[in-house]
């Protein structure tokens, strides 16, 4: 899964550039519950909501709602700063 066009699909507005795919999915599973990251990068990855159901073992409505989760907190500026890279 590549993480960066994942974000740059979901983020509004971004200043600078982001960091490298594993810094950034280090500090996905920090910000992230382990259920949003999961459902996150599934979804990311074109899995369908009975592939994610067996991942995740929770129902579609939970799904949809960690995801919008998800989304939601890489537009929160403390964490969009974190992402990004200042050099």
């Amino acid at each position: 899964m590549n993480f960066t066009n994942s974000l740059l699909k979901h983020i509004d507005k971004l200043v600078g550039t982001l960091r490298s795919e594993e810094q950034i999915q280090e500090i996905l599973k920090r910000k992230f519950t382990k259920k949003e990251y999961k459902v996150f990068v599934a979804f990311e990855e074109g899995k369908t909501i009975e592939e994610i159901k067996t991942i995740v073992k929770d129902d579609e409505e939970k799904i949809n709602e960690h995801y919008k989760v998800a989304k939601k907190k890489l537009n929160q500026e403390k964490i969009k700063k974190e992402l990004v890279s200042y050099e």
